[in-house]
C-alpha cells in the first residue's frame, strides 16, 4: 500500500495543472470501457461471475475502500503498476473509467 501512495505522490506531482483528471468522468461511459478492458482480470460488474486472473481485487473492493476517491484513482490508472497492461487511456477514458469504479461504491 505505501508504494501506491508514493506513487499517487509522484503522478500527482508531475501532471500538468489543469482540469485534464480533475473534472468528473460519465460512469456509464467507464462501464462500456470496464467491460471492454478491465473484465477479463477483475470482476467489473454484479452481472460477471468472476474473472480470469485470480489475486486482483474486484472494481467493488476498490469501490469500498474509502480511500480511493475518484481522483486517487484516475491518478493510478494514468501511470498504472507493471503487472496490469498500459491501455493507453486517453484523460476522459481514465476519468470515465474512475467514476464508473467510485459508482460501484454508492
Amino acid at each position: 500500500m505505501r508504494w501506491f501512495l508514493v506513487l499517487c505522490l509522484a503522478a500527482a506531482v508531475l501532471m500538468p495543472a489543469g482540469p485534464s483528471l480533475s473534472a468528473q468522468g460519465d460512469a456509464g461511459a467507464g462501464e462500456h470501457l470496464a467491460q471492454q478492458w478491465c473484465a477479463a482480470c477483475h470482476v467489473v460488474s454484479e452481472n460477471q461471475a468472476n474473472a480470469a486472473t485470480i489475486g486482483v481485487p474486484s472494481f467493488f473492493d476498490i469501490a469500498a475502500n474509502p480511500d480511493m476517491t475518484e481522483a486517487k484513482i484516475a491518478t493510478f490508472l494514468a501511470d498504472p503498476h507493471p503487472k496490469m497492461p498500459d491501455m493507453g487511456l486517453s484523460n476522459p477514458q481514465i476519468r470515465d473509467l474512475a467514476a464508473y469504479i467510485v459508482s460501484l461504491g454508492r
